[in-house]
């Protein structure tokens, strides 16, 4: 008879996934250290690495290299239904090219953001993230994963099932672009600040019932920081010359981009 025991890597993915669903886990939590959760199932540390890259390309965890406490394996988002996971996993199989996911991350957010305008929505959750990115002392990354959280949450109270798993599916990719860019922009606080500002403005287009200005003000926050990033990526760095093409073409194919933001 065939083998049917999960190997051992899908032995920690099932015990990480139900700490998720009970509760045991959520947002913001870091997993147990790599030894201690090989230790308690049983197996190599080789295959909780293993599961971890898994949640990573699923959107899960966010790793990072080091010591101290921003070490380690870091629980960013409960999972999502199969749409989102297909998404990640394809995004991370570079099954689609990223000039096309920077154009459907313009054309998903505007939708939204027009949409959350006309409706009569709860924002405290948006709000609380905007507060959380004004601390002061905030890495690049952490201030990137509160963005990131910010336009998730956005097509969440928009209440659209398929653009919300939509937005959850291409999140590693979105993040890999904004990534790059705070990696090579001159003065990140200075930056860091304008896109606060940016998203403040956004919410106060949405809470005032403001269609016009909520969709204007989502596609100059994407494009205006993609237009950046393209402009700081040197076309020479071949790592790095997808992600500049693809927010230049983003930038000439956004709705009006040529008409109306002076930048591009």
């Amino acid at each position: 008879m065939p083998n049917t025991a999960p190997r051992a890597w899908q032995v920690v993915l099932e015990r990480i996934e139900g700490d998720l669903r009970e509760g045991r886990l959520a947002p913001g939590d870091r997993l147990t250290p790599e030894r201690e959760l090989a230790t308690q199932l049983g197996v190599g540390r080789s295959s909780v690495r293993e599961a971890v890259r898994v949640l990573e390309v699923l959107g899960v965890v966010r790793t990072a290299t080091g010591s101290g406490p921003t070490a380690g394996a870091m629980i960013v988002t409960t999972p999502r239904g199969g749409l989102a996971a297909f998404l990640r996993l394809q995004v991370a199989a570079n099954g689609f090219p990223l000039t096309d996911v920077v154009r459907t991350r313009i054309v998903l957010e505007c939708d939204v953001a027009e949409r959350l305008a006309r409706d009569d929505v709860d924002l405290a959750e948006v709000v609380g993230i905007l507060d959380a990115m004004d601390a002061e002392g905030l890495a690049p990354d952490e201030f990137l994963a509160l963005d990131a959280r910010f336009h998730q949450v956005l097509s969440e109270v928009s209440g659209n099932a398929v653009i919300s798993a939509m937005m959850a599916g291409l999140r590693s990719s979105i993040e890999a672009y904004t990534r790059a860019g705070a990696a090579r922009l001159n003065a990140w606080p200075t930056v860091a600040e304008r896109l606060r500002s940016e998203h403040r403005r956004i919410v106060a287009a949405v809470s005032e019932g403001d269609a016009d200005s909520a969709r204007e003000a989502v596609r100059a926050h994407i494009t205006d920081y993609y237009t950046e990033v393209a402009q700081a990526l040197s076309p020479s760095d071949a790592a790095e010359a997808a992600v500049g093409d693809a927010a230049r073409a983003a930038v000439r194919s956004s709705p009006s981009a040529s008409e109306e933001d002076p930048h591009e």
